[in-house]
């Protein structure tokens, strides 16, 4: 009976824990088509990466990048403008 309440404690625990973990906000930003995924480096190896993507081209964030310990990608969520209501095109 011990085994049981000590599982369904250790279960509950985990449970708890992943359920009151903070969630990431979505790091890309659907209005731009490109994006720079910039590396850092920390002490003994940590760090991580951030995406800034405020790139209209692959060439503006290349240069941007230039020199550092980053890439630049087409942004997989860009979702391009639509067109404006009331544009139709005429038949012959």
């Amino acid at each position: 009976m011990r085994i049981l309440s000590w599982s369904a404690l250790a279960l509950g625990l985990a449970v708890g824990a992943t359920i009151s973990a903070p969630a990431h906000a979505q790091a890309y930003d659907p209005r731009y088509p490109v994006c720079m995924k910039i590396y850092e480096g920390g002490t003994y190896g940590g760090g991580g990466e951030r995406i800034d993507c405020s790139f209209t081209s692959l060439p503006q964030c290349r240069a941007t990048a230039s020199g550092r310990a980053a890439m630049c990608d087409v942004n997989p969520f860009y979702a391009p403008p639509e067109p404006p209501p009331g544009y139709r095109r005429r038949h012959r």
